[in-house]
């Protein structure tokens, strides 16, 4: 009888604890759910024309941003323009906060080759070209997915590919970035319509309301696995 009572005591100990665990998930659910705004999250997106594109780079077009992205963010880039010279190339300089001098390049040359490079350019190092790609390197249907973080570093990837890999470029805010198409004055316009947009967004993790949503939810379940298995020792 004891032993019966016993179990039964377990059994309901057990049950209370399994209860508040899933409670406890649950009640995060909503929150992940909704997506919670970020407080330190920040956001820019810019349209840049056609024409912004048909200088050379030392007169380059250049867009202030309303926010500075440190650190950790993530830029998507869609190229929608016409390239009129099949020369010409739509290049974005995305430049530190810091210095002119220290800047991140993605290049994208006109149709059919595509062309596609990304470089850096640093105080110290001078510029040198990380990725190069004389063909297919783009395509107007793909995304350009540029982005940092503290731990990783840089990476660039075209759609599903990657073109940079967790590049150390000893950290990068942004709060400006400047384009341009051709190679000469003397050169024909590189581009004839269309536009490129450009999407900031940058942002702490750890201010998220969910970011220690996975580490509750571990915790929760190392602790009914816990409970279960001293009480299976016990029967």
């Amino acid at each position: 009888m004891n032993k019966f009572l016993l179990k039964i005591t377990l059994y309901s100990f057990t049950s209370c604890i399994a209860i508040f665990v899933l409670l406890l998930i649950i009640s995060f659910v909503p929150a992940y759910a909704q997506s919670p705004i970020n407080p330190s999250e920040r956001l820019d997106s810019v349209t840049v024309p056609f024409s912004a594109f048909n200088v050379v780079s030392h007169d380059a077009t250049v867009f202030n941003l309303e926010h500075e992205h440190a650190t950790n963010w993530l830029i998507e880039i869609q190229n929608k323009l016409v390239y009129e010279n099949p020369n010409g190339t739509a290049v974005v300089r995305l430049y530190d906060i810091s210095s002119a001098e220290k800047f991140v390049e993605i290049g994208m040359g006109s149709q059919p080759d595509h062309k596609f490079w990304v470089a850096v350019n640093t105080p110290a190092d001078g510029y040198f070209v990380i990725k190069d790609e004389p063909t297919n390197g783009w395509s107007p249907d793909k995304v350009i997915t540029v982005q940092h973080s503290s731990n990783s570093g840089l990476s660039v990837t075209v759609g599903s590919k990657t073109a940079v890999d967790e590049l150390d470029v000893n950290d990068l805010t942004i709060k400006t970035f400047s384009v341009y198409g051709m190679g000469s004055t003397t050169d024909p316009p590189a581009t004839n319509s269309g536009n490129m947009t450009l999407n900031f967004l940058s942002g702490d993790p750890a201010k998220s309301p969910i970011f220690y949503m996975p580490m509750v939810v571990l915790a929760g379940t190392a602790v009914l696995i816990i409970v279960l298995v001293k009480t299976k020792k016990r029967n």
